[in-house]
């Protein structure tokens, strides 16, 4: 195809959205992004298996997720797009490549809407016996797909908020836990190393299996990429929330995980039935720690959901206004693109009927072909900063506010650190099938994108011998 095709940047497909977004939702959205659901409770199974080496796991893991978000961020103040790393392969590559990496990172976001209101509504009927858990899940999608069809300051209040909750919880945790160990806690003894002997319980196949599990904990943290194009002062925005990103994962990972096995036995079953947090909480006799977390936990999912909606809206919208789409989920107003919020939508209350209909294969296909996705989308990013740096060094070198450390050697160790996951995941059973489903997929998209560039191509080379 011709060079121009490649080379030229699409322009920023954020020029029709609104700039609702006040700088302090954007610092929150980035402050809370990195608190999910999965690190609240997906950890423990992370535990069993590694035991106290679960801290070097996710030390691993976020060194890796540091080098992704600082990539990503150099991109991201350079061309700000609510296509985000989409549209910075598209730039990189070609068509085919934006095509690929959007479409497989929006059916990712929708189903994952679809498993936190599964995941939300399980707690509300636990409080609430009888209550039918689909009607809660109904409930959840209809109060965030109408927040995301108002104007994304809506969007951006209630991140706001869910992000100040979740801060301030793991924030508390962090403060309890410090005080224990430290042995000034009233009321309890401080455990010293005696939980942290048995470094690696299960030896390097429990750190391997504690490595996944931390690594996917950590997704989510691209949407603040994606908001900041709709935010007051986007390159400010993005350099903000790629500086900060480093002590963030450093504190509420790391350092939270460091406190859990300090203060509780790896083995304890209460670490995965429980979950790591109340299981700490317990130890430390705080009175209803479990429904507390439980508080916590619900909070994350459903901050979760609301911010899925809008991530899946604003790259869907971005890949169709590049062409890459049904124009209908391009249509703007109040400068909210609401058709692509209500297809999200619609997608991710569709997974959760296929988890009451088809819960034993198509479900399952449907978690699997996901399963490593944004480990896919992690590499587009890494090989499209590697040709888009040269490229603004040599156009446009005042474009770089954020700059990769160390290039092109850390992207390099990046890159080399995903192909070591990707061997790890096809040495595991569980995960193995993951791996081959998102491959297929990712192959899929990639071949139908390549044949709806060619056609692109011709249709445009026609329409200029016709000129």
């Amino acid at each position: 195809m011709p060079r121009t095709t490649v080379e030229t940047p699409p322009e920023p497909d954020g020029a029709s959205l609104s700039h609702g977004l006040k700088q302090r939702h954007l610092s929150m959205i980035a402050l809370g992004g990195v608190i999910g659901a999965g690190l609240f409770v997906g950890s423990g199974a992370g535990i069993a298996a590694a035991g106290p080496s679960i801290v070097l796991a996710y030390t691993l893991s976020g060194l890796l997720v540091m080098l992704v978000m600082r990539m990503l961020g150099e991109m991201s103040a350079a061309y700000p797009s609510s296509g985000s790393f989409s549209a910075h392969a598209e730039r990189a590559f070609g068509p085919w490549a934006g095509f690929t990496a959007g479409w497989a990172f929006w059916i990712l976001l929708c189903t994952a809407v679809g498993l936190e209101g599964i995941g939300a509504a399980k707690i509300v009927a636990g409080w609430l016996p009888g209550t039918p858990e689909w009607a809660w899940v109904a409930l959840f999608m209809v109060v965030f797909c109408g927040t995301n069809l108002a104007a994304v300051k809506n969007f951006g209040e209630f991140e706001f908020w869910f992000a100040a909750l979740k801060v301030g919880a793991i924030a508390l945790f962090l403060c309890l836990g410090v005080l224990a160990v430290a042995g000034v806690l009233p009321g309890t003894d401080s455990p010293g190393a005696s939980n942290l002997t048995d470094f690696l319980p299960h030896g390097g196949e429990g750190l391997v299996i504690g490595l996944l599990a931390s690594l996917f904990a950590y997704g989510g943290l691209e949407t603040v990429t994606i908001a900041a194009a709709e935010s007051e002062n986007p390159v400010k925005g993005v350099a903000s929330a790629v500086r900060t990103a480093m002590w963030r994962i450093a504190l509420f990972y790391i350092g939270s995980m460091a406190v859990v096995v300090t203060l509780v036995p790896w083995d304890d079953p209460a670490v995965v039935e429980d979950g790591p947090y109340v299981a700490a909480l317990d130890r430390l006799g705080i009175p209803g720690a479990g429904q507390l977390m439980n508080v916590v936990v619900l909070v994350a999912l459903l901050s979760a959901m609301n911010a899925n909606i809008y991530g899946a809206s604003r790259i869907g919208y971005s890949l169709v206004e590049r062409g890459h789409g049904p124009r209908a989920l391009s249509r703007v107003s109040g400068g909210v693109p609401r058709t692509a919020v209500l297809a999200s939508s619609v997608f991710g209350f569709l997974c959760v009927l296929l988890s009451y209909w088809r819960p034993d294969d198509v479900f399952t296909w449907l978690l699997n072909m996901i399963g490593a996705v944004i480990l896919v989308v992690w590499i587009f990013i890494a090989v499209s900063q590697l040709r888009l740096r040269r490229r603004l060094e040599r156009e446009a070198p005042g474009r770089l506010a954020v700059r990769m450390w160390a290039f092109p050697w850390l992207t390099w160790v990046a890159l080399a650190g995903m192909a070591a996951v990707f061997v790890l995941m096809a040495r595991e059973p569980d995960t193995r099938v993951q791996l081959y489903s998102t491959g297929g997929m990712t192959l899929a998209l990639a071949a139908v994108g390549y044949a709806w560039q060619r056609t692109r191509t011709r249709t445009r080379a026609r329409t200029r011998d016709r000129g």
